[in-house]
């Protein structure tokens, strides 16, 4: 007598589940190495050069901008953004008080 073995939808659902399980640990294993492989060639790399003029803005609603600097000196953070020297020029002749007196950024752009 043999008896047929049988295997129910359920349980080939649950096979179906362990490899597809496999195939995802796989996966991420994969996505990590090239990751970690992207990271070390982007340590590789110089950084990027800074922008010629940055501005600060201030806190809260509007966000003023209350600082003009040169690139180099620039503060970090989400309240700097890069501007070209037209912009930079035209914020200290409405303002000279904007300009950082670190960098000096209205001598550079030879204003008075």
């Amino acid at each position: 007598m043999s008896e047929e073995v049988s295997t129910s939808r359920l349980d080939q659902l649950r096979f179906l589940e362990r490899v597809r399980e496999q195939d995802l640990a796989r996966a991420r294993q994969w996505r990590e190495v090239e990751e970690r492989r992207q990271a070390e060639v982007a340590a590789r790399l110089p950084p990027p050069l800074p922008p010629d003029w940055v501005v600060e803005q201030g806190i809260g609603q509007g966000r003023r901008i209350v600082a003009v600097h040169q690139g180099y000196c620039r503060p970090t953070g989400p309240r700097v953004r890069p501007v070209g020297a037209d912009e930079a020029r035209r914020l200290l002749d409405a303002d000279a008080g904007l300009a950082c007196q670190l960098c000096r950024p209205d001598t550079e752009l030879g204003l008075p």
